[in-house]
């Protein structure tokens, strides 16, 4: 297989992989990958909002972050994010846990700088049976995604595979 083929199936399985029940996720992210100039065109307003105006390498990464921000499977927060807002913009994710893993958070927790707070949320979420990823998008956010622990070593790997970088919290 060659290099675009392996990173085309790996960006395909990691957004079926985030978004099982979702299929125009998976649809959108191969637009941005076997046609990006198209996928510009379409896009082109969102794609002005992070200032990509023409086809770029990480294309079809970021039209999976924004993909998955549109179904609610992602969350992006700044890097000065409030852990209040972090926290309910979290509870908001079709893909939570349905065990609520706020309960197990300590008062101390809760003034952490953004990215200690998501590592922190990240731990407590495997405490539930769930993982908490960072999605690589080099920017100065963090696009959170929230899947099965099981299945967060996966994500990694198929990330990677794809030329990406995914980062699981807490661990």
């Amino acid at each position: 297989m060659s290099g675009t083929a392996t990173a085309r199936a790996s960006l395909e399985a990691t957004a079926s992989l985030l978004a099982p029940a979702h299929p125009r996720v998976v649809e959108r992210m191969l637009h941005a990958h076997d046609d990006p100039e198209s996928y510009v065109r379409t896009h082109a307003s969102r794609l002005d909002d992070r200032g990509i105006h023409e086809p770029t390498a990480e294309l079809a990464w970021i039209a999976l972050v924004d993909a998955l921000y549109d179904h609610q499977l992602l969350a992006e927060f700044d890097w000065k994010e409030d852990p209040q807002e972090i926290r309910a913009q979290l509870t908001l994710l079709d893909s939570r846990p349905s065990v609520d893993p706020w309960v197990l958070f300590d008062a101390d927790e809760m003034s952490l700088p953004t990215y200690d707070f998501l590592a922190a949320c990240g731990r407590r979420y495997r405490d539930v049976g769930a993982a908490l990823a960072v999605l690589d998008i080099e920017s100065d956010c963090y696009p959170v995604v929230c899947l099965r622990a099981a299945r967060a070593e996966e994500l990694t790997a198929l990330a990677g595979r794809a030329g990406f970088t995914a980062r699981t919290l807490g661990v």
